[in-house]
């Protein structure tokens, strides 16, 4: 068992946990916070934070939720949260980095059931199943290369991680969304893969504070969710393999790296590309 098994703190200066550094900074203690400190966590970083029903969000016990889950924090604000539970622990944090997101999320969440209700179709069909699938596993690519983003789109990891490596580094960030993706990267595996969209933007994007960069996705985030749920599918996510990204691995330092199809998969005939917004 490893030191960050206890210890959220020592995960805070990893890169792909940069959207939440700040809060794993304040987790010095063994164990996780409890309820009342994940509240308190939430009420300093994104201050007011209501659920898509428009109710304050908070951290509570699991219980029943006869409505469903999304349905439960849309109309009352509780988000159930298991105590010690690093995957809850994650999604609280999720809540104080992306509130705007998580809020457009739940909305839509509800929405669609609404929606399918109404028209008779059973099962959560493939918006709900894309909405899932980014607020878990989600990472946002941005970019201010016009290349890099379509060719990790087209699975052309070779060609973007490492060809372009320098390139990339300058003028490309890799912003973790999905609170298991976060649970994952405790102990990253080989082939572990999140759900990307991708974002351009001008160069000077890049000379933004932290935070402020983060509050600007989670503001494009939420407006890019909110305007595209019509055609919003799992097609429209595209797999990145997290330990391609440089940095990651000490194995990536190396060209023949990214020819192991295991892993870096090629992007197949019938598959759409991912959309670069």
């Amino acid at each position: 068992m490893s030191t960050a098994d206890h210890h959220p703190a020592s995960l805070a200066t990893q890169p792909l946990f940069a959207p939440i550094g700040r809060w794993l900074e304040r987790c010095a203690g063994t164990g996780l916070p409890d309820h009342a400190a994940l509240d308190a966590l939430l009420a300093e970083a994104a201050p007011g934070t209501r659920s898509g029903g428009g109710a304050p969000i908070r951290f509570v016990p699991p219980g029943e939720t006869p409505a469903g889950y999304e349905a439960h924090i849309f109309a009352r604000g509780e988000v159930p949260t298991r105590s010690g539970d690093w995957h809850d622990f994650f999604n609280a944090l999720a809540w104080c980095a992306w509130p705007r997101t998580k809020a457009t999320l739940n909305r839509l969440h509800v929405e669609e059931l609404q929606t399918r209700t109404a028209a008779g179709l059973s099962g959560r069909g493939p918006r709900r199943d894309a909405l899932t699938q980014f607020d878990e596993c989600g990472i946002v690519v941005v970019s201010a290369d016009t290349e890099i983003p379509a060719l990790l789109a087209a699975h052309e990891w070779e060609a973007a991680f490492w060809d372009r490596r320098q390139r990339l580094a300058r003028t490309t960030r890799f912003l973790v969304f999905g609170h298991a993706t976060w649970a994952l990267l405790r102990a990253p595996f080989f082939g572990l893969c999140a759900k990307a969209l991708y974002r351009r933007v001008a160069p000077d994007w890049l000379a933004l504070p932290a935070d402020a960069a983060r509050a600007d996705t989670d503001a494009w985030l939420a407006h890019a969710f909110a305007t595209m749920i019509g055609d919003f599918s799992p097609r429209s996510l595209s797999a990145l393999p997290l330990l391609g990204i440089p940095g990651m691995t000490p194995e990536n330092e190396c060209a023949a790296y990214y020819r192991d199809t295991r892993q870096f998969r090629p992007r197949r005939a019938h598959e759409a590309h991912a959309a670069i917004l």
